[in-house]
């Protein structure tokens, strides 16, 4: 009797040495999946990118949407843990082709790939790298950069603030200044990319710049745009204040905006959609940065690029892209439900590809 007992015994004891084997063998590739290198993501490394994707959603890390709620501070949401930031992207372009495809917004959301588009992307042949200028989201940085790349000057340090937008000097050639084939080529092979910011927060930082600080010495903004939008959209017509937010706010939302628009000229690149700035559903870009996210968005698209080792994206002042609500509030406090409304009409196209919230006090 004691032998079939002993034999018993033995065959569990192996049985129970099988499954702990299996389970260490187990654990082990899952623990050198999950785990890989955080900093080897990028767009050339694409079966990378998709086991980071696969095994965030096996050990059921919630998703951190970045079309949020509310805008956390710079680059918090995914500090320390890099191996998210693909992911992050990724969802951006797929929520940019879903806004895409819908039918209800197409007029918001395409246009035509126009010269007035091509003038706004930058091009950089050496690095195969295009981008698209979308002025009040910290694109002066973006253009030292490329031009650092492009070789007119060795360091960021050393280029001139007056030659960073003389597009004579600055060594930054646009796309438009290529024949059409040329473009096509670039287009289809070269890295693309542009940044956004929430887009009510981007008109007042527009309207503060160019109509109210005015630090670059552009007087036409105030002598020429100015009177021009005050003349059409003043409600009260003997005040003698300079253009005031509301005036910008009710220009920008009207329906015939567009006459005015033609006089200002390539003024109106300050204030206009990014969908008229870069055409985000007819180009396929390979990364949108958001201003919000920008201390982990730049090394992600410099890594992404294949240019983190040339150059770095300059020092980000503490909070200086922390979505401010209450600025914001403020701002449109004096301004109608109604002409904010017809703002939103317009912008809307806007908020949507790009994931940002409809305003709290557009809903009250």
């Amino acid at each position: 009797w004691l032998m079939p007992d002993n034999m018993h015994h033995q065959w569990l004891l192996l049985a129970a040495c099988f499954w702990v084997i299996f389970m260490f063998m187990v654990a082990s590739k899952f623990i050198t999946l999950t785990f890989k290198d955080p900093d080897g993501y990028g767009a050339k490394q694409e079966p990378l990118i998709l086991t980071a994707v696969t095994k965030v959603e096996e050990v059921h890390v919630p998703e951190e949407k970045h079309w949020p709620e509310e805008f956390q501070p710079t680059g918090k949401a995914f500090s320390g843990n890099l191996i998210r930031q693909p992911l992050v992207h990724m969802e951006r372009l797929e929520l940019l082709r879903n806004v895409c495809r819908d039918a209800a917004l197409r007029n918001l959301s395409h246009t035509a790939v126009s010269k007035f588009v091509l003038d706004r992307i930058f091009v950089c042949d050496k690095h195969k790298i295009l981008f698209c200028q979308t002025p009040k989201v910290g694109n002066t940085q973006w253009k030292k950069v490329l031009i650092v790349l492009n070789g007119a000057f060795s360091s960021i340090e050393e280029i001139p603030e007056n030659i960073v937008h003389d597009h004579e000097k600055n060594g930054l050639p646009r796309l438009s200044s290529f024949s059409d084939s040329e473009i096509k080529k670039r287009l289809n092979l070269y890295f693309k990319f542009f940044i956004v910011r929430d887009p009510f927060e981007r008109l007042i930082s527009a309207f503060k710049d160019k109509f109210v600080h005015n630090p670059r010495f552009e007087p036409w903004y105030r002598h020429e745009i100015a009177p021009g939008i005050i003349r059409k959209y003043r409600k009260n017509r003997t005040e003698t204040k300079g253009l005031q937010f509301e005036d910008f706010v009710r220009y920008l939302g009207d329906p015939n905006h567009r006459w005015l628009d033609v006089q200002f000229g390539d003024h109106i690149i300050h204030w206009v959609t990014y969908v008229e700035l870069c055409a985000p559903c007819e180009i396929t870009y390979s990364v949108i940065g958001h201003h919000e996210t920008l201390e982990d968005d730049a090394p992600y698209i410099l890594k992404a690029a294949g240019i983190d080792h040339l150059v770095s994206y300059p020092t980000i002042p503490p909070g200086i892209t922390v979505y401010n609500k209450t600025k914001v509030e403020r701002y449109f406090s004096g301004v109608s439900k109604r002409d904010i409304r017809r703002l939103y009409a317009r912008f809307e196209g806007d908020f949507k590809l790009f994931g940002y919230r409809e305003p709290d006090f557009l809903l009250n």
